[in-house]
C-alpha cells in the first residue's frame, strides 16, 4: 500500500534541506537513495525513516564567507560574491532608530526615512539655489508661526503664507525622481524601513546598474535635502493613525511594550508618540541627519554577481571621500530587574482575545540565547509542549507558540496565546505556567533537543537561501557586533544540552519577573437588577 501524500512530501522536503546542507549523514544518504531510484514509499518504510530521521541533526548549513572591509572614515562594507542571478541586492544600513531617540523626538529616525526620498541637491529639484532659498523662506515662516501661539489671525495668516511657499516649492520639484530612477534600472524590492536599531534603504539590481546605486545613495548620505518636511510629516500621522490607532491590536502592542521596558528606550515606538510627531521640527530631522547619517555609522552590504575587487573599488571612489562624522556614546540605558510582575488588561471585542507572556533576557551577545533559541522550537509549532497541551489537550487555545528574540543590548522572549469566544484566562495561564515550571524541573527529551536543533539549522538555512535574505542577515549581525555571528549562533545552537536549555528556563521563567498582556472581551452590562441592588437604599 502506498503512503499518503502529506507524509511522502514531508520527507521529500527533508531530504531537499539535505541536499541543500550538503549533508551526508545516514538518513539523507538513505533518502537520497530512495529518491534518485524512485523507490517504492510504502506505509511501513515511511514511517521508519521519519523514526529514523528524526533522531539525527541536520547538519550545519556550509560557512558563509564574506569580504569585509572597513574604509578610512569608517564606513563597513560586506561584499558577498554569488553567481545564483544576474543581479546585486544592495542595502545600506544606518545605525539609527528609536532606540537613540528620548521622549520630545520619538519616531524622527522614521520621519527622517521618509525625508529622504525627497531628494538631495541634485536630485529631484529643477533649480537648487531658488529650491534652496524658498526652503529658507519656509523655515522662517513655520518658526513665527510657532510663535504665534494664541494669536489666531496671525497664525491664520502664516499658515496662508505657507501653503503659498509649498505650492511654489513644488512648481521647482521632480517627484519619485530617485525611486523612478531605481525603477528604470530594472530594480526590484525598493524600500526603507526604519527599526529600533536601525534604518535601511534597499533595492536588487541587475549587477550592470550597481554603480547608480553606488552614486544615489553616497549623494544621499552626503546631500539630502528635507523638502515638504511638514506635509511628510502629516503623511507620517496618518501612517500612525492606520498601524496602530485603526488596528485593534495596534495600541496593544504599544502598552504592552511600554510597561515591558521601564527605562529602556525599546520601549519608544519607532513610529512616534503621537504628539511627539505632531511637534516635530526640520531644524530636527536635519540635526538628526547631521548626526548619524555618517559613513562611521553605516554598513553597506552587495549581494550577487559581483567582482569584489572591482566593486569596492567603485565603493571608496563613491564613499570614500564622504568625511566621517563624530563619535556618539552607545546607549547606555539598563532595564533595572522587575520589581515584580507586570499586567495590562485591555477589553476589545473586534478583536480574538489572546494571552502575552513576555521576560528579559541578555542582550546579545550572552551564552543563554542559545538555549533559549532551543527552547523556542520546544514550546513552538504544532508538536511543541505549548500547541500539544493548550489546543490539542485541553482545548483552551486556538493557536500557541514562543519567540526568542536576541537583541543588541537587551533581548526578550515571549509566549502568544491565541483564544475563541469568552475563555477563561486564569485557565490558560495556568496551563502556559504548567508547560514553563516544567521545563524548568527536569531536562527535555533528546528528541525534543535535537527536533529543536533541526528547526534551528533549517530555519538558518530560510533566512540566507537567497540574495536578499542574505544581504539583510550579515548586516543585522554586523549592527549586533560581527558579521561572522551569522555562522556562530546557529554553531553555538547545536552545541546545547538538555540541562542548558532546563537551567535556562528555571532561570528566566519566573512570575515575579514576568510581564502578562491579556485582550478579553468587554465585560457583559449589568442587568438593571443588579444596578438597583448595588445603588438601592439600605434597609
Amino acid at each position: 500500500m502506498g503512503v499518503g501524500k502529506a507524509v511522502e512530501s514531508r520527507l521529500r522536503k527533508l531530504f531537499v534541506v539535505g541536499c541543500w546542507l550538503n549533508a551526508k549523514s545516514a538518513p539523507f544518504k538513505l533518502l537520497r537513495f530512495v529518491f534518485s531510484n524512485n523507490q517504492v514509499l510504502t506505509t511501513n518504510n515511511t514511517f521508519a525513516l521519519l523514526a529514523f530521521c528524526a533522531v539525527f541533526a541536520i547538519p550545519a548549513a556550509a560557512e558563509i564567507k564574506a569580504s569585509y572591509t572597513v574604509l578610512d572614515n569608517g564606513m563597513k562594507v560586506l561584499l558577498y560574491p554569488s553567481k545564483q542571478a544576474p543581479t546585486v541586492s544592495c542595502r545600506l544600513f544606518y545605525v539609527t532608530g528609536s532606540v537613540h531617540e528620548r521622549p520630545g523626538n520619538t519616531g524622527i529616525a522614521h520621519l527622517l526615512e521618509h525625508m529622504l526620498f525627497k531628494g538631495t541637491e541634485k536630485v529631484g529639484v529643477k533649480d537648487p539655489a531658488a529650491d534652496k532659498a524658498l526652503e529658507r523662506r519656509i523655515e522662517a515662516v513655520m518658526d513665527s508661526l510657532d510663535r504665534s501661539r494664541g494669536d489666531a489671525a496671525t497664525a491664520a495668516r502664516l499658515r496662508r503664507a505657507y501653503d503659498s511657499l509649498v505650492a511654489e516649492q513644488r512648481k521647482g520639484m521632480i517627484p519619485y525622481e530617485l525611486w523612478e530612477a531605481y525603477e528604470k534600472a530594472g530594480g526590484t524590492g525598493l524600500n526603507a524601513y526604519t527599526s529600533d536599531l536601525m534604518t535601511a534603504y534597499i533595492v536588487t539590481l541587475p549587477r550592470n546598474r550597481v554603480e547608480l546605486y553606488l552614486w544615489l545613495e553616497s549623494d544621499r548620505m552626503r546631500n539630502a535635502v528635507l523638502r515638504e518636511f511638514y506635509p511628510e510629516r502629516d503623511v507620517v500621522m496618518e501612517e500612525r493613525r492606520m498601524r496602530v490607532e485603526d488596528r485593534p491590536t495596534g495600541r496593544y502592542w504599544e502598552s504592552l511594550t511600554g510597561v515591558f521596558y521601564e527605562a529602556h528606550p525599546y520601549r519608544f515606538p519607532t513610529i512616534g508618540y503621537p504628539s511627539d510627531i505632531r511637534n516635530l521640527t526640520r531644524a530636527q530631522a536635519q540635526e538628526h541627519y547631521r548626526r548619524y547619517y555618517k559613513p562611521n555609522n553605516a554598513i553597506l552590504v552587495l549581494a550577487g554577481d559581483i567582482d569584489t575587487a572591482a566593486a569596492l573599488a567603485d565603493i571608496r571612489r563613491y564613499f570614500g571621500s564622504i568625511p566621517r562624522g563624530d563619535d556618539f556614546p552607545p546607549v547606555v540605558t539598563e532595564e533595572p530587574a522587575p520589581a515584580g510582575e507586570k499586567r495590562l488588561t485591555v477589553r476589545r471585542g473586534d478583536t480574538p482575545p489572546r494571552l502575552d507572556l513576555l521576560f528579559h533576557t541578555p542582550g546579545y551577545p550572552h551564552e543563554d540565547l542559545h538555549a533559549l533559541d532551543i527552547l523556542e522550537g520546544v514550546l513552538s509549532g504544532k508538536s511543541g509542549r505549548l500547541h500539544r497541551k493548550l489546543v490539542d489537550t485541553l482545548k483552551l487555545a486556538t493557536s500557541a507558540s514562543a519567540g526568542n528574540g536576541v537583541d543588541k543590548y537587551a533581548s526578550s522572549f515571549q509566549v502568544a496565546v491565541s483564544l475563541d469566544g469568552h475563555p477563561s484566562m486564569p485557565d490558560v495561564e495556568a496551563a502556559v505556567w504548567g508547560v514553563l515550571d516544567e521545563l524548568a524541573k527536569r531536562p527535555i527529551s533528546e528528541r525534543e533537543l535535537q527536533r529543536a536543533r533541526n528547526q534551528v539549522a533549517a530555519r538558518s538555512v530560510r533566512a540566507v537561501e537567497d540574495m536578499e535574505g542574505l544581504a539583510d542577515e550579515l548586516a543585522a549581525w554586523e549592527m549586533r557586533g560581527d558579521w561572522r555571528d551569522i555562522n556562530r549562533f546557529p554553531e553555538a545552537v547545536q552545541k546545547v544540552t538538555a540541562e542548558q536549555v532546563r537551567a535556562a528556563a528555571e532561570k528566566y521563567f519566573l512570575r515575579d519577573a514576568a510581564t502578562v498582556g491579556v485582550i478579553i472581551p468587554p465585560a457583559p452590562p449589568e442587568t438593571a437588577k443588579g444596578k438597583a441592588g448595588k445603588t438601592g437604599r439600605k434597609k
